[in-house]
Formats: structure tokens, sequence, C-alpha cells
């Protein structure tokens, strides 16, 4: 459920509200206790995220370690 804040202070506070939406969190801006506008998280923020997460596992999977280098590592460990 959406976080009411008033026009007022979504304007005096936005850097900080916009930060708490970025983690997720949503917000009803209201005018004079009316609902005006909701404030959500952006979904090409979150397509950002999971491009970065797939680039970042793709990426591991080319560090592949050869079978006597592995072996040395091993047998390094075992003194």
């Amino acid at each position: 459920m959406p976080k009411q804040v008033g026009s007022y202070d979504a304007k005096t506070k936005l850097p900080e509200i916009l930060r708490r939406v970025e983690a997720g969190e949503s917000f009803t801006i209201t005018n004079r206790g009316k609902p005006v506008a909701d404030l959500i998280p952006s979904r090409s923020s979150q397509r950002l995220k999971a491009e970065s997460a797939i680039g970042n596992i793709l990426k591991s999977k080319k560090h592949r370690i050869s079978d006597s280098l592995y072996t040395e590592l091993k047998e390094a460990g075992r003194k």
C-alpha cells in the first residue's frame, strides 16, 4: 500500500522520496488530503538492474581455469 505524502512535503523532501522510490517504495501525493498522483518505481530501472545482473552472471562464466591450475590450487590448499 503506497504511503501518502502531501504536495508541500513532496516538494521539500523530493530527493529523499526519490531515493525511497528507487529502493522500491511507492507514494501517493495528495493535495489538501485528496490523492492526485502516484509515485512508483520505474520499470526501466528494474530492467537495467536485471540486465546488469545477467551480464555479471555471463561474465563470471567466462572465467574458467585450466585443470592443471585447479590441481595446483587444490594441492596448495592442502598444505
